[in-house]
Parts: structure tokens; C-alpha cells; sequence
């Protein structure tokens, strides 16, 4: 279990390292008139409305929300399992709901699993399904002032496990599940 939760962090760390994005890290240039607090609250919200996109709905739970020099990353893990007939389709979900708001894509993973989209206010996102079927949904926002950060107040619609060890997804649905083909 904790090898596979290490298998996933120390990808989505590579992927970072990468170069991929821009990172709000490296540039201690501030966005004016937003503290973290409000970028938190922003983040929050981005992921709220894409996992009201998610048709039909998965369980999620929050995973970490780190704030850093003049930035916060935001986590989710998708506690249902996302067959690998279904990856495919998952991400196209939240490519075409991304797109629609204007985000644009910055790159994908050669294994195709792993896609990196920005905001025109400079949001990073992240989505990742690991080998194991669980996708996870993280933002980076850009580099703000420096203010407290509370905890994200969005409910999870399931288990919360951010105060706990990650296990594998456990969540069946008769969509996102299924190992048959989808029909064309």
C-alpha cells in the first residue's frame, strides 16, 4: 500500500520537475490584489466545478492542500476506480470541461495517463490516473501575496482521508468501473 502511494507521489514529483509548467515557485513575482487565502479559495472552486462536470459523478476525497512561499497546491484523489478502458474517457472528460473554460492544455503524458492544463490567471492543473486506477486532480496557483491559508471547506462527497493514509481506490461504479469497451 504505501509503495503504491509513494509510486504515485514520486511520479507526480518527477512530473513537476519536469519543466512541464511554469512553476509558481520559481518566480516570487506576485499576481496583485490576490493574498493565498483567495487564491486557496480559487483553486477550491476550479476543482468544485470539475468534479460537477464529472458525469457521471466519482467519489473524491481531499488529499493535502501545502502552501508555499507565495503559492498553494491543492489536492484530490478520486477514491472510485477508473478502469483502464475508462482513463481514457475520464480525462477526456475533463479536457473538454477545461477547454470550455478557457484553459489551455501544456502538455500530456506520453502514456497518455497524465495531462497539465493553465488558466488564462495562471492556475496549474494537474490530472493523473495511476496504474491503480486512482486519478488525482491537483492545482498549483500562481505566485500571490503571502496570507494565513485555511483548510479547503469543500465536503468530500465519501470518506475524508486527508488526515490519513491514501488507500487504493476502493469505490466501484458501473461506468467508470466497467472493463468493457464503450461502445462507439
Amino acid at each position: 500500500m504505501r509503495k503504491r502511494v509513494a509510486a504515485v507521489m514520486a511520479l507526480g514529483l518527477l512530473l513537476a520537475g519536469c519543466g512541464v509548467t511554469d512553476s509558481a515557485s520559481s518566480s516570487k513575482e506576485s499576481q496583485s490584489g490576490m493574498n493565498l487565502q483567495e487564491a486557496a479559495d480559487r483553486a477550491d472552486q476550479i476543482l468544485d466545478e470539475t468534479f460537477a462536470a464529472i458525469k457521471p459523478p466519482v467519489q473524491w476525497t481531499h488529499r493535502y492542500s501545502m502552501p508555499g512561499d507565495c503559492y498553494v497546491d491543492r489536492d484530490r484523489a478520486v477514491m472510485t476506480i477508473i478502469s483502464t478502458e475508462r482513463r481514457g474517457s475520464f480525462l477526456g472528460v475533463l479536457e473538454r470541461h477545461w477547454k470550455s473554460k478557457g484553459y489551455s492544455l501544456v502538455a500530456t503524458g506520453a502514456n497518455g495517463l497524465v495531462a497539465h492544463f493553465k488558466t488564462p490567471d495562471g492556475f496549474q492543473l494537474e490530472a493523473l490516473i495511476a496504474p491503480n486506477g486512482q486519478a488525482h486532480l491537483s492545482i498549483t496557483t500562481p505566485c500571490v501575496e503571502e496570507s494565513e491559508v485555511a483548510q479547503p471547506t469543500s465536503k468530500p462527497n465519501g470518506p475524508d482521508y486527508s488526515k490519513q493514509e491514501l488507500p487504493a481506490p476502493n469505490v466501484r461504479s458501473p461506468f467508470w468501473s466497467s472493463d468493457a469497451p464503450l461502445k462507439s
